[in-house]
């Protein structure tokens, strides 16, 4: 369907007038001490699951799991984000943001410590239960962010995409040294509900004085399942996540195999994982100099096929080089797909529902690849196949990031 829209690049920059109502937001050392709150809440979003990718190796062999079940394994709390997602929003009905986080960061901890225990059913169990948690808080931080950072909310949404990074890359660094530290990787996988419990009770005092209410009305939104550009903001959503999530959770496997240790394999995710954090923060601010996204995200798609080919076929000597060629464009492929929720959206409404639209659908295509490289891998003994299938991932993303990177408006 053709979608009429601006092609002004000062209008995106300038943003449409965003407030009808005013927002009554925190202040002063309340608002700072929100603000640590969120990106601490925030690096725990992401080292529940990054931590099993070093481990994964170790948890087969000790459960006696197929490639298969790992696949599952990795695929099901970005499942769960496509699941669950679309369903946060509603749940405002019933309590506040506030009181939903405090409680799925509850759920988090008990799902960290569940999966350590009982076997294969607590750990499927325990992971499930961990992604449906890490949807909802995902889902709502942003509006908190939005009603209590209202004059500096892209920033703040800076702060937390660096925020998740830094917490994958810290348990990308540390799984593997926890592990051989403890002698088993279920202490490994349990420890991270140490930061996790300490976060739910740093977020205690946000929930003081906050009472359930009813999720604000929107004004008219267009009917985005039938929206060319919003469909393509999606696939790029869902193909980069794809990638994403893919890596993180058989990157550590495929240098295993390639001759390098669990520790080195995860010391080179880690460093992976640490190399993005310059390019989540600089890639949407590269992004908006320009007339539209176009010219970064082939920059950034272009780094990522390359970083990709030289750790699966690249020489291991150099393997830490690939990884911060893929470090660098993949950094900023999340953080230019999240900044174009905003620059393809006239209004706030219209910014919500994409979020929602694209998060949902996004994070099930995100789910799934992962799944499909177990699949390839156990079925064909190498990772030939698996490049193949990446490559065309790859591809995917920068098709439907090209088409989303023009500077339009979702009409």
């Amino acid at each position: 369907m053709p979608d009429n829209s601006s092609e002004a690049n000062t209008v995106i920059n300038k943003g449409p007038a965003q407030k009808s109502e005013p927002e009554r937001g925190k202040k002063g050392l309340a608002q700072v001490l929100l603000l640590i709150t969120i990106v601490y809440v925030a690096m725990n979003l992401r080292a529940g699951l990054i931590s099993v990718g070093p481990v994964i190796d170790s948890i087969g062999s000790s459960l006696g799991l197929s490639a298969t079940a790992l696949g599952v394994l990795i695929t099901l709390p970005v499942l769960c984000f496509g699941v669950f997602a679309p369903f946060a929003p509603r749940m405002l009905k019933l309590q506040s943001a506030e009181r939903l986080i405090l409680f799925s960061l509850i759920l988090l901890t008990g799902g960290v410590v569940l999966r350590s225990n009982l076997g294969s059913p607590g750990l499927f169990v325990g992971t499930f239960l961990l992604g449906l948690a890490i949807s909802v808080v995902m889902v709502l931080l942003p509006g908190i962010i939005k009603r209590h950072f209202p004059v500096n909310a892209g920033l703040m949404m800076g702060l937390y995409s660096t925020a998740l990074a830094a917490g994958a890359a810290t348990a990308a660094g540390v799984t593997v040294p926890m592990e051989q530290w403890l002698g088993d990787w279920r202490l490994a996988l349990g420890f991270w509900a140490v930061p996790a419990v300490l976060a739910a009770l740093a977020w205690v005092p946000q929930v003081r004085g906050e009472s359930a209410f009813s999720a604000r009305q929107s004004t008219a939104v267009p009917r985005l399942r039938s929206n060319w550009l919003a469909w393509q903001v999606t696939l790029f959503m869902g193909t980069q996540g794809a990638i994403a999530y893919s890596i993180f959770g058989w990157l550590p496997l495929i240098l295993i195999d390639r001759g390098l240790s669990s520790l080195d394999a995860g010391f080179v995710l880690a460093t992976l994982m640490s190399i993005q954090l310059s390019t989540s923060i600089t890639g949407p601010w590269i992004a908006t100099r320009g007339r539209d996204q176009r010219p970064t995200i082939f920059v950034l798609m272009t780094l990522v096929a390359v970083g990709f080919l030289g750790l699966i076929y690249g020489a291991t000597s150099a393997v830490y080089i690939w990884a911060g060629i893929f470090g660098l464009g993949f950094g900023g492929m999340f953080a230019v797909a999240m900044a174009l929720l905003v620059l393809r959206s006239p209004n706030p409404q219209v910014a919500a529902a994409i979020s929602g639209m694209s998060q949902g659908i996004g994070y099930v295509i995100a789910a799934v690849a992962p799944l499909i490289v177990g699949i390839l891998h156990e079925y064909t003994g190498d990772w030939n196949a698996v490049a193949v299938f990446m490559m065309l991932l790859i591809a995917g993303a920068l098709w439907s990031g090209l088409l989303a990177g023009r500077a339009r408006f979702i009409e």
